[in-house]
């Protein structure tokens, strides 16, 4: 009888340290959980610093632009697997003499370049001020390149940016697709 005791202890006493195991694990799974969305708040809070020094947008300045061409501000056009951000740099010289002329042309200052979902916020950061003449605001279209069957994805990948673009304070103006 006393050694069926013994092992019956034994035995609970295996079990409770499972258990301590278990809940320890768990603990630190915890902490450690909450340790990342402290950074991933932190990091967001810097990142949406980084962006405070643009002005909020003036609308009356781009309501009546409907051309992507036409669009002064950084346009973003989402594919399945990359981002097309599309800038137009602000022009070096503050004369108006000669602008929009051959000798300043407004093309020579337009830069695309494509970029990984996960790379589009600190494209943004890193961009100058004067790439964003209306303000923090930015155009959004879904790429009229992508194929049929891609276009699930494409909206998926859309939808994301506009929530990450939301929560670092951009405005979205999203365009249709032509």
């Amino acid at each position: 009888m006393g050694l069926l005791l013994g092992v019956a202890l034994a035995a609970c006493h295996k079990e409770e340290q499972a258990v301590v195991g278990v809940a320890q694990t768990a603990l630190t799974a915890e902490q450690k959980a909450q340790a990342a969305a402290q950074a991933a708040a932190t990091e967001r809070d810097s990142q949406r610093a980084a962006l405070a020094l643009i002005p909020l947008p003036t609308k009356s300045m781009y309501v009546d632009v409907h051309e992507p061409g036409a669009w002064a501000n950084p346009f973003l056009s989402v594919d399945a697997g990359a981002f097309n951000l599309r800038i137009t740099l602000a022009d070096a010289n503050p004369s108006t003499v000669g602008q929009g002329t051959m000798l300043r042309p407004e093309a020579a200052r337009r830069q695309e370049m494509q970029l990984r979902p996960a790379d589009l916020v600190q494209a943004l950061i890193a961009l100058p001020p004067g790439a964003w003449r209306y303000g923090r605001v930015i155009a959004v279209a879904e790429s009229p390149l992508a194929s049929r069957k891609d276009r699930p994805q494409v909206r998926r990948n859309l939808e994301a940016a506009i929530q990450q673009l939301n929560d670092l304070g951009i405005v979205v103006e999203e365009w249709p697709t032509r």
